[in-house]
């Protein structure tokens, strides 16, 4: 009996055109280059050749790239490349136009794509900028020649501005209008974000760390995030609401690059590449938010960026670059600055302020202790008890910071306003609000100290809340506020006893000490104390100053800072919400001594293939049961001969062309292996060509080969190995999973997720503690809440006569029920789930497997 084939094509042949010969070759060197052969051509189509590239790199949201595959992918793509152009575009030995033209844009696209990012990234900040401060304003007044001017450029070049009216003359009317557009600010933000992009809300630099190490969250980085981004957050700057614009702009900035990269092929189909442009991003979104273009290079590498080569740093300079540039032309505020709170500084500092200065880097250090503690218990509560009210809650929060602040001259402005005012040196008669006016200065003082507490308080609450939110800029107000109160202390303390011979430094007739340093200081305290960041922190202060003189008392702080944070725990807000939130992400900065081998916390039970007597029927079943991405090869289920490993998006991809092709039977046996016949082969004989077709052996029994999607080679360890190098191992190479074999036998493996649930374990075993009375806290918290939700609507009842009614309970239906009779809020608990979800495999209803640590 001979042998036959059978063929599932769905044309007939033809002769193929020009268009097609060229994908013919693509086709021929692809195939050469995955086999080391020269190959013959393949049979394959232009659209077989497509739907490989898409499908086979399309990752599944909330799953790990493998870089070790992507990688190898890559590899076979640039040697297929590479054939192909010997093979089309030389001529006589020499190589065309064509070919030089296409390897110069290729090596070039780099550099256009970090261009372009960098020009949109620039522009956007200058945008937000100008509609920030018009906004801000517009809560305090207007002006009367032209409304869409903000108070500064309404009053530009004059000491005393007639153009420029507050609402009314009634103090109280215009504590109500301050009211009521932060309502409607807050209320716009929340509403856009909940309706058409919720990955839009908060800060998005844990997220962005994670993306960078390889986790997949789509839409994340997609363009409505970035839109609605965009034009919510001026409006939640402006509702007053105690959160800034310097996270979220590396949040839009990163979007921005996401989606131009998408435009071209380098990018599109490679995750490699794209991390890089992200890692660029991220240090341009820091540039223009602080006007600091190395500091943001510094930044995204000592935050941002678990893998940062050389050629990144090069690359995330230039866009950093390109978006400071474009910005300092449109120069957004009139005055040359990058930034508003931009200041420079004429007089020097004093050796006895040391003593000053490492006081305030204490209170940088608790201050950013105590903020991550209560702000984590505050994000417990929120999604246990307020999920379902975002809309609501920013709305309640903006009713109440406006009620609370407004009495305050630091706390009704915008931030960086304040933050301005306060890094300011007291010269030519300038009174600065007050500030300056020696008469008024214990008031002055306690003014300073209500700020602090105030706006610290509001910060725990209100970050991590449903509208665009920072912690950037709220820490370092707070900072600057804390700061200047020690610089006026310091400065009366030195009044008062001019001459004592602690200030024996100090010369006559010169102001000694400067608050608006301590403020500077102070700031840049609580930015550490917040990040856990320190070198990009004192670049970036130098670059706001321009003073090398202050580089050493910066330093000063940051380094107390440093050291107090580290006895609190390991981290910044960053790193807490990662791991708050179950993000599959092993931080390169920690470092774990846990005296285990990786046997303890591999997983034994593994759902492997057999390389032979698998059919079809029996395969698919194994992946409907099992959402697992991957699944281990082995000779057979006696000896577990480990042969390589097969990802669930090859065999899905496979097994859907083969069938795509024709009828294929159930029972069609699955090849994982080369016939013996191919390992006979010389380096000259061409290499069979690779179909997805069903091939019928001389019994007439259909095989369906997946031999070409194997990993034969995957990162595999001895049982014995210490749990600390495995996970070096995910730090460096970025697998998504490491085998386990015992003399060449499969015995186990070990996923990112394996790592984190036996690290969580340790810890919580290391610091247990009894939540009980949190638990209860919370739970009366929340019947207090709902009690006055009731009260509330029970009045709203009974003055509007029943017209208006907004329910009952709070704990079922009532007025917090309200906000989810949206059938998009059906989705929310869903996309809250996934937030948590650490590799596809856990149920989104029930939520992520380590949320309970």
């Amino acid at each position: 009996m001979t042998a036959r084939t059978t063929s599932f094509s769905a044309q007939p042949p033809r002769r193929p055109s020009l268009p097609e010969r060229r994908i013919s070759r693509r086709l021929s060197a692809l195939s050469s280059a995955e086999h080391g052969q020269n190959g013959a051509p393949t049979g394959s189509t232009e659209q077989e050749f497509t739907e490989e590239i898409e499908k086979i790199k399309r990752y599944e949201d909330f799953t790990t790239i493998d870089w070790v595959q992507d990688a190898a992918r890559e590899q076979l793509r640039r040697r297929a490349r590479r054939k192909e152009n010997a093979g089309f575009f030389e001529r006589d030995g020499q190589l065309g136009w064509r070919r030089k033209l296409r390897d110069s844009y290729d090596a070039g696209q780099a550099w256009i794509v970090v261009t372009l990012v960098g020009a949109a990234i620039g522009l956007n900040a200058a945008f937000l900028n100008i509609v920030t401060e018009w906004l801000s304003d517009v809560k305090l007044g207007y002006c009367t020649t032209a409304f869409y001017l903000n108070e500064d450029f309404c009053c530009w070049g004059e000491d005393t501005c007639d153009d420029w009216h507050r609402w009314t003359s009634l103090w109280p009317v215009n504590y109500f209008l301050y009211f009521v557009f932060s309502i409607i600010f807050a209320l716009t933000s929340a509403s856009l974000v909940k309706a058409y992009a919720p990955y839009a809300a908060g800060s998005g630099i844990s997220e962005i760390k994670c993306i960078i190490a390889g986790f997949v969250m789509k839409g994340f980085l997609g363009f409505w995030t970035l839109l609605i981004k965009s034009i919510c957050l001026p409006l939640a700057i402006a509702s007053g609401l105690s959160v800034g614009k310097e996270g979220p702009s590396v949040h839009y900035a990163v979007c921005t690059g996401n989606v131009i990269s998408r435009f071209f092929d380098k990018y599109k189909r490679n995750a490699a590449k794209t991390r890089e442009i992200l890692s660029a991003c991220a240090a341009a979104g820091v540039a223009v938010a602080f006007g600091s273009p190395i500091g943001g290079v510094l930044f995204s590498l000592e935050e941002m960026s678990s893998y940062f080569p050389l050629k990144t740093m090069w690359r995330s300079y230039f866009c950093a670059l390109v978006a400071t540039a474009v910005l300092a032309a449109m120069n957004p505020f009139r005055t040359g600055q990058l930034v508003m709170f931009e200041v420079r500084y004429d007089r020097s500092w004093h050796f006895f302020e040391v003593i000053f200065f490492i006081f305030i880097g204490v209170f940088g250090g608790l201050y950013g202790a105590f903020v991550m503690k209560w702000n984590l218990r505050a994000m417990a509560f929120r999604k246990k008890y307020l999920s379902k009210y975002a809309v609501l809650e920013a709305t309640l929060l903006a009713a109440g910071t406006a009620l609370l602040c407004y009495p305050n001259m630091f706390l009704r402005i915008d931030m960086t306003e304040a933050m301005e005012k306060l890094f300011l040196e007291c010269e030519g008669g300038h009174d600065y609000d007050g500030l300056c006016d020696t008469k008024n200065r214990w008031s002055m003082v306690l003014s300073l100290l209500f700020a602090t507490i105030m706006r610290t308080f509001l910060v725990i609450i209100s970050y991590g809340c449903k509208v665009p939110a920072g912690i950037f800029v709220p820490s370092m107000a707070i900072g600057a506020s804390f700061g200047r109160m020690v610089g006026i202390l310091v400065q009366t303390l030195h009044e008062s006893f001019p001459h004592a011979k602690f200030f024996a430094a100090c010369e006559p007739d010169v102001p000694c000490i400067t608050p608006g340093t301590y403020a500077f200081l102070g700031a840049a305290a609580a930015l550490s104390g917040i990040m856990h960041i320190t070198v990009s922190v004192v670049v970036i202060m130098f670059e706001l100053t321009g003073a090398l003189t202050y580089i050493l008392p910066t330093m000063i702080v940051v380094g107390v800072t440093k050291a107090v944070s580290e006895r609190f725990g390991k981290g910044g807000i960053a790193d807490r919400m990662i791991w708050f939130n179950g993000f599959p992400f092993l931080d390169n900065k920690e470092e774990h001594t846990f005296g285990v081998p990786v046997s303890s916390v591999m997983t034994s039970e593994v759902t492997s293939l057999p390389s032979s007597g698998l059919n079809l029927r029996a395969l698919e079943s194994i992946m409907s049961q099992n959402k697992y991405q991957g699944f281990p090869i082995i000779e057979d289920r006696t000896t577990k001969a480990l042969i390589g490993y097969i990802g669930r998006t090859e065999l899905r991809y496979a097994i859907d062309r083969a069938k795509k092709e024709g009828f294929i039977s159930p029972d069609a046996k699955c090849l994982f292996t080369q016939p013996d016949s191919t390992a006979l082969q010389t380096p000259s004989t061409a290499a069979p060509p690779v179909t997805f077709d069903a091939i019928a052996s001389v019994s007439g029994q259909q095989n369906v080969d997946f031999s070409r999607f194997i990993d034969p080679t995957p990162l595999a360890v001895h049982p014995r190995l210490p749990l600390e190098t495995v996970m070096e191992l995910f730090k460096k190479m970025g697998p998504r999973v490491i085998l386990v074999d015992y003399r060449g036998r499969l015995a186990g493996l070990v996923t990112v997720k394996d790592c984190l649930k036996f690290q969580f374990k340790v810890e919580a075993h290391e610091t247990s503690r009894d939540d009980s009375i949190l638990d209860e806290r919370q739970e009366r918290l929340w019947d207090v809440i709902s009690r006055a939700a009731d009260w509330v609507a029970d009045k709203v009842m009974s003055i509007s006569g029943g017209r208006l009614k907004l329910g009952g309970s709070a704990r079922s239906p009532g007025l917090l029920q309200s906000e989810t009779m949206d059938p998009r809020d059906r989705l929310e608990p869903i996309r809250a789930s996934r937030h948590a979800i650490l590799d596809g495999t856990e149920d989104e209803d029930t939520g992520v497997e380590l949320q309970d640590r």
